[in-house]
């Protein structure tokens, strides 16, 4: 039987931070994961260019039954801090829209990063691990298919449910039931939405139509792109705001957030122009102004509208009411929301109060970023302040 100071379960980003912040303290750390590849969820990011983290990082970016809990974690390992790791090992970068940073090149540049630091703190990484069970006594007795380990600490970096086709699987969730810690309702996050069959049928053929929109769900709104898709909505707006929505919740999109609709119609009174046309020159596609118009219950020319119609299609533009028939669901998801109840963990050390040496990090504990290299810099911040401490 070997043993080490620690054992962290799962070589994606917050584990292998955290593998490395604790091997670099002089811990004896040992880093075991199922998959053979190591940390596929960071290689396949922000198409292959890793969006690594978000220069608007704060706490109010983040969903949590506690909302405050990440403020510690992020404060210990800021954005600055990632970043300068980043530029001490000469990883250009660029910042795209809205705060968010990528590699120039590569997002297994960043992948490289960390296995680095993780070689030169000594860690023992083995892929291709399954993990039995899990007991403890006075230490932790991990069994797995390489044999049977102990550790003093044990730290629990399994991810989510997201992206299950990379190996995304709920043991980290059963070690936490397992170990007495409460877990929230879990539900895919940033993730597509589907339509109800009618509107299906209506919108499909507009599938990969695009458009400059605000999203809104109860009072949180956010205004970035709007994809259509055979099966229901998507882009960025979308995929933020379902971090949000709760089944049978209705979503209100404004499909023209540059414009006072009513007062562009209204300047176009008694104009011949059809009034696809007329939303087409706002710069919408004419195919989508068509069938948008058309299940809105409006058509024909611009002069034909009268007052109060013209006052509704306005209403109805800046407030077009959607109600989704769900996700896509966790194959689609970026994210999984919920998870370890931040109740149960120390938010100075990722510690969990009533289990000694026992640590949840990263996507498995309940803290959910907004799309955009959030969660990637919550991995980090938790995987750090984790290693700090185990």
């Amino acid at each position: 039987m070997a043993y080490f100071d620690v054992i962290i379960i799962g070589a994606g980003a917050a584990g292998l931070m955290c593998a490395a912040t604790a091997g670099q303290r002089g811990r004896s750390v040992l880093l075991l994961d199922h998959a053979a590849k190591l940390a596929e969820k960071i290689r396949i990011s922000g198409g292959g260019r890793c969006n690594f983290t978000n220069l608007q990082a704060r706490p109010e970016c983040y969903l949590s039954e506690n909302p405050h809990f990440c403020r510690s974690a992020l404060s210990q390992f800021s954005v600055q801090d990632f970043i300068r790791m980043v530029e001490r090992h000469g990883i250009g970068y660029h910042e795209k829209t809205l705060g968010q940073l990528f590699c120039d090149e590569s997002s297994q540049q960043i992948i490289d990063m960390l296995d680095g630091l993780c070689r030169e703190a000594g860690v023992d990484r083995r892929m291709g691990v399954t993990v039995g069970t899990v007991e403890r006594s006075d230490r932790f007795r991990v069994h797995s298919s390489a044999g049977v380990f102990e550790s003093a600490s044990l730290v629990v970096a399994t991810g989510g449910l997201s992206i299950p086709q990379i190996g995304a699987t709920g043991f980290g969730y059963q070690l936490a039931e397992q170990f007495g810690l409460a877990l929230t309702p879990r539900v895919p996050a940033l993730v597509p939405l589907t339509f109800h069959a009618d509107d299906v049928a209506r919108f499909a053929p507009l599938a990969g139509v695009s458009l400059d929109a605000v999203a809104s769900c109860g009072k949180t709104r956010f205004r970035e792109n709007v994809l259509f898709t055979h099966k229901g909505l998507s882009g960025p707006a979308i995929l933020q705001v379902s971090s949000y929505w709760t089944p049978g919740q209705e979503l209100v999109l404004d499909l023209l957030p540059e414009l006072d609709a009513e007062a562009y119609l209204g300047e176009r009174e008694g104009s011949e122009q059809l009034l696809a046309n007329a939303l087409a020159d706002t710069g919408w596609p004419k195919r989508f102004a068509q069938a948008w118009l058309d299940g809105a219950g409006f058509g024909g020319r611009v002069k034909d509208l009268p007052g109060k119609r013209r006052r509704q299609l306005a209403e109805t533009l800046h407030h077009w009411r959607v109600r989704p028939n769900g996700t896509q669901g966790y194959k689609k998801a970026e994210v999984t929301r919920g998870g370890v109840s931040t109740r149960d963990l120390s938010s100075k050390t990722m510690m969990a109060k009533d289990v000694p040496g026992l640590f949840f990090i990263g996507e498995v504990v309940d803290v959910t970023g907004w799309l955009g290299g959030y969660n990637f810099q919550w991995a980090w911040s938790s995987g750090f302040v984790a290693g700090e401490n185990c």
